[in-house]
């Protein structure tokens, strides 16, 4: 069964039709060599019995790599005047007696293959000209693949990278802690994931990545599943981060079945796009019966998804750093984070202030009436192997913003 062309190999099979047709052949084809061998990617051909997409031979044999080692000229009008020719394979099966080969040369230099174009039978009219032609040719062929041949890398190098992480049983799981602002006290974590420092990439490029080769639920699963074993190590409640497809597969469901859920906040992104909501809400509704919470994280980031957040009716509202940042001193951000905490009130809604990093900003947060606040200035992100209990409730004195000792407090109790 002859496979479907992609647009690419379209393009240039009109190429190679050109080629054909203007040196009047019985074939034209563009080649890929891996140094082995080499293979018929696209044909354009008068006899497609004898050519073939698909089709494979040597490289040592074929003409192409003759040509390349210099040991046959690029023209080829007569087969039969090389005896070096003669000797090749092409030469009795399929008969080739006239011959044209190019290289296709990518951007970086790479060699990809070769641009040919054959004659059963001999050609004197071929010319120097004719190479010309196809030179010209083949560089655009170069341009139309090299996309496709950038993407099979980066596709290669991502499955390279991220599946020894899942044959390993997934990214490393740390915890950072979550503080309830008005006492002191630890009332949960959330788990994160980690991947190797060498790959240079925050997690949410990682998991992007991983759904871009189609991996992305599967290390999205694999990730909830080591969060989950933290539930056994600390006290409080753990979020865990899932995105809306991932959400809707059985596995998910699964996982969720054996899970205390009444310690368990589920956390979606407010930049996750939701395709059904009905869906959403059917597959969430067993889970939220049975006392776990849903949380939409990165409130406040972008208003574009704001129905996310009344469609799904979340337990909690989790503001995004940028607008945690510097809230002690710019007055747009202090009006903002108080119309969130009265829409996430007004709603019933938990308010988590994330990024929290100095005790300036931990005292404002809690006049605003912010609930709960997450943050280097609490504890950064850090495995958990012993149990840990959570910190003890540390009275807050409304102090000014420069002499809030307890906050410092529970920060060295909380990492």
């Amino acid at each position: 069964m002859k496979r479907r062309r992609s647009d690419a190999d379209q393009q240039v099979a009109e190429l190679l039709r050109t080629a054909k047709e203007s040196l009047q052949l019985s074939v034209a084809f563009l080649s890929r060599l891996d140094g082995t061998t080499q293979h018929l990617e696209v044909v354009e051909s008068s006899v497609p019995f004898l050519f073939q997409e698909g089709n494979q031979q040597r490289q040592e044999t074929s003409f192409c790599q003759a040509i390349l080692d210099g040991d046959l000229p690029a023209v080829i009008p007569d087969v039969r005047q090389h005896p070096k020719a003669m000797a090749l394979p092409a030469a009795r099966l399929p008969r080739i007696r006239s011959y044209v080969s190019v290289p296709v040369v990518l951007s970086d230099g790479e060699l990809y293959g070769t641009f040919c174009a054959a004659g059963l039978t001999t050609d004197k009219g071929l010319t120097k000209r004719d190479k010309s032609l196809m030179t010209v040719l083949a560089s655009a062929a170069a341009v139309i693949i090299e996309p496709g041949v950038r993407e099979q890398e980066r596709r290669r190098e991502l499955l390279g990278r991220l599946e020894p992480v899942l044959a390993g049983g997934g990214p490393l799981v740390v915890l950072q802690p979550i503080v309830d602002l008005a006492t002191g006290v630890r009332v949960g974590s959330e788990a994160l994931s980690r991947f190797p420092a060498a790959w240079g990439k925050a997690p949410d490029v990682c998991f992007a990545e991983a759904h871009s080769v189609g991996l992305g639920h599967e290390l999205e699963l694999v990730a909830l599943d080591r969060a989950a074993e933290h539930l056994t190590a600390v006290e409080g409640y753990v979020a865990m981060n899932i995105s809306p497809a991932t959400l809707l597969l059985p596995e998910f469901a699964a996982l969720m079945e054996r899970l205390p859920l009444e310690r368990v906040l589920l956390e979606l992104s407010e930049h996750d796009q939701v395709e059904d909501y009905d869906a959403l809400a059917a597959a969430l509704a067993p889970f939220r019966a049975r006392g776990m919470r849903l949380a939409i994280d990165d409130v406040g980031a972008g208003f574009s998804s704001l129905r996310h957040i009344v469609v799904t009716a979340p337990d909690v509202l989790k503001m995004d750093r940028s607008i945690v940042s510097g809230v002690d001193t710019d007055p747009v951000l202090t009006r903002l984070v108080g119309s969130l905490v009265e829409f996430g009130h007004g709603g019933g809604a938990t308010v988590v202030a994330e990024g929290v990093e100095t005790a300036a900003e931990a005292v404002v947060l809690r006049d605003l009436g912010v609930d709960l606040g997450q943050g280097w200035f609490f504890g950064r992100p850090a495995p958990v192997d012993p149990p840990v209990a959570a910190a003890p409730a540390i009275p807050v004195a409304r102090t000014p913003a420069d002499e809030v000792p307890g906050f410092m407090a529970r920060r060295e109790l909380a990492v």
